[in-house]
């Protein structure tokens, strides 16, 4: 059963930002009820969030039902970096999808944040869980989530004026041939593989940019950790622009060289570093996620542990990148 209400537009305005005010949500929040068919103004339905209102013109707003699914049973823990009442921020375990699809069958990490009561209010009906960015199944390492619209709102925004920043490590093979590799190439859908993602220049492609940072040769000198920076958040960035220079991740199955290349429980990624300002305190906060045991024996393994544990200080991560990048 979904509620209608009536607004009344005093001043000349847009139709966004009336009904922020009028409803006390957020624009976007507002702006999804829009697109979403949910809004008529003089018993036209609109969705633009930008038409601009006259003065006394009547708004009405259909409130849909709000959509909730019961959460499935979690099998799998989550590190909790940091939590207070704005932001949660996890160390998202490998092996976990971050969203429910028809294709998942098993336990999201959306269902344990159900379990932990974090249901962002939705207006426009559908579910939210504060899912700000999200990492791969396979990857693991730093993740925040928002706990309510106004975090959730002003962390999207850090997402895309990039003051919002994350780190990742992952080990490649072969190495790259430079201390500092930039790739900024295009990605979008492969015409050939509906699963990967593959850089394209036509017309359905999104900028992305990634840089990687030479840390470390495996012993065998096969092998090579780095560091990477991402400046977008497309899907399977790093490695497809890893794919674009013959270059994969360990424990890679869609985007690996060769069914002959080394293998692993895992892919090799993890999510090392995040920084962002807080919602609230507006102070800058930065975490770091520990590796999961798979990959710190496949490091104790082939590399040397005592130089992995200096190219892996903080510090020496962060200076390797430029800052004017």
């Amino acid at each position: 059963m979904s509620d209608i209400i009536s607004y009344v537009c005093d001043n000349p305005e847009r139709l966004d930002t009336f009904l922020a005010s009028q409803i006390g949500q957020t624009r976007s929040q507002i702006a999804s009820l829009i697109k979403h068919g949910c809004v008529e103004v003089e018993e036209k339905k609109v969705t633009r969030p930008g038409v601009k209102l006259k003065a006394l013109q009547n708004v009405k707003v259909n409130f849909p039902e709000p959509k909730e699914s019961p959460a499935l049973d979690i099998d799998f823990d989550v590190e909790i970096l940091y939590e207070d009442d704005d932001v949660l921020v996890i160390n998202k375990p490998s092996g976990v999808t971050v969203h429910p699809a028809p294709s998942v069958k098993e336990a999201t990490l959306v269902d344990w944040l159900k379990h932990k009561g974090i249901r962002l209010s939705n207006i426009s009906g559908e579910e939210r869980h504060g899912i700000v960015h999200r990492l791969d199944k396979g990857t693991s390492g730093t993740m925040v989530v928002a706990k309510n619209n106004e975090a959730h709102e002003f962390l999207s925004q850090q997402l895309q004026d990039k003051s919002m920043g994350r780190y990742y490590l992952a080990v490649l093979n072969p190495p790259l041939k430079d201390e500092l590799t930039i790739i900024e190439q295009n990605i979008g859908r492969s015409p050939h593989n509906r699963l990967k993602m593959t850089c394209t220049n036509d017309g359905k492609t999104k900028y992305a940019k990634t840089m990687f940072k030479f840390l470390l040769l495996s012993n065998d000198e096969r092998g090579q950790l780095v560091a990477c920076k991402l400046f977008t958040g497309r899907t399977h960035q790093i490695r497809v622009h890893l794919e674009s220079m013959n270059r994969h991740i360990i424990g890679d199955h869609i985007y690996a060289l060769s069914p002959k290349q080394e293998k692993s429980e895992r892919i090799l990624l993890h999510a090392y570093i995040i920084y962002f300002v807080h919602p609230t305190s507006k102070e800058k906060l930065s975490f770091v996620a520990s590796l999961d045991e798979t990959m710190k024996e496949y490091l104790d393994k082939k590399f040397d542990m005592e130089q992995i544990n200096e190219v892996m200080d903080i510090s020496n991560i962060l200076r390797g990148f430029p800052t004017d990048s």
